[in-house]
C-alpha cells in the first residue's frame, strides 16, 4: 500500500508543531549520518530550532 503526499504547510498550533520538530530533527540526523557512512562523505548539518537553539552533526573521518 502506497502512502499518499502529504501537503507541506506551517503547523499552527505551536506545542504540535514543537512535537513535529522533535521527531523530524532526530529523522534527520539520523539520515545525515547513515549518508556519510553509506557514501564515505564528510556530512555537515546544522538545525536552528525556532527559540533559536543550535542542534548539529558532522562526520569525521
Amino acid at each position: 500500500m502506497v502512502r499518499g503526499k502529504v501537503q507541506m504547510k506551517r503547523i499552527e498550533n505551536a506545542s504540535s508543531r514543537q512535537v513535529t520538530f522533535s521527531k523530524r530533527r532526530n529523522g534527520l540526523l539520523k539520515k545525515a549520518y547513515e549518508l556519510s557512512v553509506l557514501c564515505d562523505a564528510e556530512v555537515a548539518l546544522i538545525i536552528f530550532s525556532q527559540k533559536g537553539r543550535l542542534y548539529e552533526f558532522s562526520s569525521s573521518k
